[in-house]
C-alpha cells in the first residue's frame, strides 16, 4: 500500500460524523443540514432535457480531450465571461468530471520536478488541496486567512525561499469558505512570482458565478488578460456547472489555460481514464450557452442571504460574503461545542470550523468559526436561522 495514504487527514464530513455519533437532535424539530455544500435548486430544464435525448451516447467510448462542441461552447462562455480576446479550444481547454478529480489530477502532473517541492494552500481550505499535495509527495505549505486580515491571504509575507520550492499555489477566488475575492492587485503579484520561480497558480474558481449585485468576480485568465498575459503562462482556472448550474450529479467542468501544461496534463489523463460521458458533455453544452437559469439562481442565493442576513446579524457577528453561498461567522466560544449543542437543542446542523483548516504555529484559522451552506430551499435556510437565533438568545 501507498504509505502516502496514512498521511491524509480524515474529512471534515467523516470528523463531523463522529463528533455528533451517540448524540440526538431535537426531536420535536425536523433536521437541517447546513453543513455540505451541495446545491438544493432545480437543475435547468433545458439541460435536463438534453441530457434525456441523449443517452444513445452511452454506447460510445468517450474521447479523453472532449468533443469539440463542448469545448467550443466553454470557449465561448469563458471569453464572454471573462472577456478573453481568445481561448483556444484545442490547446486551452479540457473538460473534466467535476472540479475535485481535476484539482487532485493537476497535482499529480505538476509535482516532482523541484527538490523538497511545496503546495501552497489557502488556510483554511478545500481539503482535495492536502490530500493531492500529500500523495504527490509535496511538503504542504499553509498561508492563514483569518479574521486578523479579513479572511485573505497576505501573499507579501511569503518569502522567496518558500516561492521557489513552490510547484502549485492554490487559489480558491471566491474563497471557500469565507467568500472573499483575489484582486488583480494580488494576482499581478502571484502571476510575477510564479513566473520568476516557475510554479503554476491553480485557481479554483467553481463560485465564481454565485454572486450579488453586478459585478461579478474577477477571474485568473481575466486577470492575465488584463495585465498582458495573453497565453495564461503558469495560469490554469478550474470552472464547474455543479453550483453554476446546480448539477453536481453531472460532474462536469473544465480546466482551461496555459496550452503548455494542458497538453501534458492531457497525456496523464489518458491513462487516468476519467473522460466525461459523451451524453453529459452534450448537456454541459446546453448548461454553457445558457445564462437565463444562472440569473435565477443568483437571485434566489441574494433572496436567501437577505433573509437569512436579516435574523441573525442582531445576534451575532455575520456578513454577506463577497461571494458564494456560504455564510462564515465568527464564535465566541468553541465551534465544536455550537456545533453539538446546537444540533441538540435546536436540530440544526453546522460544520465547525476548525474542520477545515489546519493548526500552523499553534493556531488554526477556522476556529470558532461554523461553516453554513444556504443550500436548500429559503424557507428551510429561513427556519435554520430562527433556529439558530433563538439558540444564541438564550447564552
Amino acid at each position: 500500500m501507498n504509505p502516502l495514504i496514512q498521511s491524509l487527514h480524515p474529512y471534515p464530513f467523516q470528523k463531523l460524523a463522529e463528533l455528533i455519533e451517540g448524540l440526538t437532535p431535537n426531536p420535536e424539530k425536523p433536521l437541517i443540514k447546513l453543513t455540505i455544500g451541495e446545491p438544493q435548486h432545480e437543475a435547468p430544464a433545458v439541460v435536463l432535457e438534453v441530457l434525456s435525448k441523449s443517452l444513445q451516447g452511452v454506447s460510445k467510448y468517450p474521447s479523453t480531450k472532449g468533443e469539440l462542441p463542448l469545448r467550443s461552447a466553454i470557449s465561448e462562455w469563458a471569453k464572454r465571461r471573462f472577456s478573453l480576446d481568445s481561448l483556444s479550444p484545442d490547446t486551452q481547454i479540457l473538460p473534466v468530471s467535476g472540479t475535485r478529480e481535476a484539482l487532485f489530477a493537476i497535482t499529480q502532473t505538476l509535482v516532482g520536478e523541484k527538490n523538497d517541492a511545496l503546495v501552497i494552500s489557502p488556510n483554511p481550505f478545500y481539503q482535495i488541496y492536502e490530500g493531492a499535495g500529500i500523495l504527490a509527495g509535496a511538503e504542504l505549505h499553509f498561508l492563514p486567512c483569518g479574521s486578523e486580515t479579513e479572511y485573505k491571504v497576505n501573499y507579501s509575507q511569503v518569502d522567496d525561499a518558500t516561492w521557489a520550492r513552490c510547484e502549485v499555489l492554490f487559489v480558491c477566488s471566491p474563497n471557500n469558505p469565507s467568500g472573499t475575492i483575489t484582486t488583480l492587485e494580488e494576482y499581478a503579484y502571484l502571476i510575477d512570482k510564479a513566473n520568476t520561480f516557475n510554479f503554476t497558480i491553480v485557481a479554483d474558481e467553481c463560485y465564481s458565478e454565485i454572486y450579488f449585485g453586478d459585478d461579478a468576480p474577477l477571474g485568473l485568465l481575466e486577470a492575465c488578460q488584463k495585465l498582458g498575459n495573453t497565453d495564461y503562462k503558469h495560469c490554469l482556472i478550474f470552472q464547474s456547472l455543479s453550483k453554476r448550474s446546480n448539477l453536481p450529479g453531472l460532474r462536469s467542468g473544465f480546466v482551461a489555460g496555459d496550452a503548455n501544461i494542458l497538453k501534458p496534463f492531457l497525456l496523464y489523463r489518458t491513462y487516468q481514464g476519467c473522460a466525461m460521458p459523451i451524453h453529459h458533455q452534450d448537456a454541459s453544452v446546453a448548461a454553457w450557452n445558457d445564462e437565463a437559469h444562472v440569473m435565477k439562481n443568483r437571485e434566489i442565493y441574494t433572496r436567501k442571504f437577505d433573509s437569512v442576513l436579516e435574523i441573525l446579524s442582531p445576534v451575532m457577528p455575520i456578513k454577506k460574503p463577497e461571494a458564494g453561498f456560504y455564510l462564515w461567522p465568527e464564535l465566541s466560544m468553541s465551534d465544536e461545542a455550537f456545533c453539538t449543542a446546537l444540533y441538540q437543542e435546536e436540530s440544526v446542523l453546522v460544520l465547525p470550523g476548525s474542520y477545515l483548516g489546519r493548526d500552523v504555529n499553534g493556531r488554526n484559522p477556522g476556529s470558532h468559526h461554523v461553516r453554513m451552506a444556504l443550500v436548500a430551499e429559503e424557507s428551510e435556510c429561513v427556519e435554520a436561522a430562527k433556529r439558530i437565533r433563538d439558540f444564541i438568545r438564550r447564552r
